[in-house]
């Protein structure tokens, strides 16, 4: 026996909480005491998943609070946070019950100063050339002399006037005006379908495909131009396949899209300038050209007609080079009269030398031969077949002697008998086909009776009949002693299962009530089901 008896338990009078209760009781407290705060911290993990969420820490040298901001939220965000920046949270404190622990609800972020605002700058700028969208050998030259100009920028500043008008005074083109907010949580996005926009017309629709981008805005503080260096609107510049001109603020500002531009202008009034030469001196310089190019056509007409008659000089006369060709061709003509003559002569005696020895009676004698080497032919080939056709004659007539009615009929019965074999196999054919299909049914009638069976007397079914099974912990119980000092059971009806706990004298529910299971799947039940009392 113990040396040291237990003390015997003390009643209390100290309430009792659920968890729930206590949960709720800490939340009212943390978020009336913290209704809206602001936090400085460096930004940790961040996640963003599928949902639009963004999750965070915000952390300094000692600790860490779990940051949310929703999807909404996350849309108004002039800045995103993220990791290694150092940030100003604005929201509120609350708890999250189902993991006991407290989080911050984010409605805004600032960047805690300049310095981490160019440190983020940096950083994306540094990742943004490491993908290669900065490459030089990628940039597109900027056409001499476009025909349409498209010009992203906001249609109510000067802008978009010193750009109208600088085009205006060097050479009037048509120009295509997408009008975008140039600062505030829509600029990024706007500027970037601008980009987009344009790159998507068709050329020869009805509205013109520009042949040159500008995007422009005036000067600004950093966080005035901070649209401009957001990763969608450098990307959006990188894939434009129209060449693109960035004129963002003015010579000191440099911007993201100023990178992954085709070509950056000091101000919008120099992206003009770059867009198009001026009129007046393009066409003094044509002119120049023309006069230029008439003096040359002249010069070159004279120095080949100076070389010309200079080669005509040095050239034999006419009467020179043709006299010797002229006076061969004389005496050619000459010699033809007599040399045609004479040939006729030879080609007539010739003749007559050849038809001398045609005459009707060589004729007839040349025909006579010919029919008597016929006839000789005729009677040859007479006897040849009549020699062959005595040969075929009697081969036939032993073949035909071999053919009795004996014969006749032995092969009429042999033709009968294949037929009857024949029809016969066709019909046995049909009784295997009509037999295997009467013996798959039977053997699925059987089994679907075997699965009635097996459902009737399963494990399932048999709870549905009002039976239940007793667990204490992974064992059932099947006697009143082994549930009496089980710490706790668990039993199972057909719609799911309670836990309880045994106490002197029968099994009562825990306090709170007892709380129900799921009812398994068959998967999930055990194999062999409750044996040997476990029913009851």
């Amino acid at each position: 026996m113990d040396l040291f008896e237990d003390p015997a338990p003390q009643p209390s009078n100290q309430p009792e909480y659920t968890v729930s209760e206590l949960s709720g009781a800490v939340k009212r407290v943390i978020e009336g005491e913290f209704g809206l705060v602001r936090v400085r911290g460096e930004v940790g993990r961040v996640s963003r998943p599928a949902s639009g969420h963004l999750y965070f820490d915000l952390k300094d040298d000692r600790s860490v609070i779990a940051a949310i901001s929703w999807k909404g939220q996350v849309a108004k965000m002039q800045v995103r946070p993220e990791e290694g920046m150092e940030v100003v949270a604005t929201g509120r404190m609350t708890t999250f019950p189902g993991q006991s622990k407290y989080q911050l609800i984010v409605d805004d972020v600032a960047p805690a100063g300049a310095g981490a605002l160019m440190a983020m700058l940096e950083k994306r700028r540094a990742a943004l050339q490491a993908e290669g969208l900065f490459d030089p050998a990628r940039k597109k030259p900027i056409p001499y002399l476009p025909q349409v100009i498209g010009v992203v920028t906001s249609p109510s500043g000067a802008v978009i006037r010193d750009i109208l008008h600088r085009l205006r005074d060097r050479f009037p083109r048509h120009v295509l005006i997408w009008p975008v907010a140039v600062q505030g949580q829509d600029c990024a996005a706007q500027v970037a379908a601008a980009i987009r926009g344009f790159n998507a017309i068709e050329p020869g629709g009805p509205i013109p495909r520009p042949d040159l981008l500008i995007v422009a805005r005036g000067g600004g503080s950093l966080e005035d131009l901070w649209g401009f260096n957001e990763e969608i609107v450098a990307r959006a510049a990188a894939a434009s396949r129209i060449p693109l001109i960035s004129a963002v603020g003015h010579e000191t500002d440099t911007t993201l899209i100023d990178h992954a531009a085709d070509r950056r202008a000091p101000t919008p009034t120099a992206a003009a300038e770059m867009a198009v030469p001026v009129r007046l001196e393009l066409l003094a310089a044509v002119d120049g050209n023309g006069a230029r190019l008439s003096r040359a056509i002249a010069q070159g007409a004279d120095r080949r007609g100076q070389r010309l008659r200079d080669l005509a000089r040095a050239l034999p006369r006419l009467d020179t080079l043709l006299g010797g060709p002229q006076q061969r061709f004389d005496a050619a003509v000459q010699r033809l009269g007599g040399a045609l003559g004479l040939a006729v002569a030879k080609k007539r005696s010739a003749f007559e030398m050849r038809a001398a020895r045609l005459t009707p009676a060589s004729l007839l004698g040349l025909v006579t031969r010919r029919r008597d080497a016929v006839e000789m032919r005729m009677s040859d080939l007479e006897a040849r077949f009549l020699r062959r056709s005595d040969a075929r004659h009697a081969a036939f007539d032993k073949w035909a002697s071999r053919l009795t009615p004996a014969l006749h009929r032995l092969i009429a019965q042999a033709d009968r008998q294949r037929f009857e074999g024949t029809a016969k196999l066709v019909q046995l054919s049909a009784r295997l086909d009509a037999a295997s299909a009467a013996r798959l049914a039977e053997m699925q009638r059987r089994l679907d009776a075997l699965d009635r069976t097996r459902q009737t007397l399963g494990y399932t079914e048999t709870l549905r009949r009002g039976y239940a099974v007793v667990r204490a912990g992974a064992d059932v119980v099947t006697e009143a002693a082994i549930a009496a000092n089980a710490p706790a059971l668990e039993i199972e009806f057909h719609d799911g299962r309670v836990s309880v706990v045994p106490e002197a004298g029968g099994a009562t529910p825990p306090r709170g009530g007892a709380k129900a299971r799921p009812r398994p799947t068959p998967e999930e039940a055990p194999e062999s089901g409750p044996t040997q009392g476990s029913l009851f």
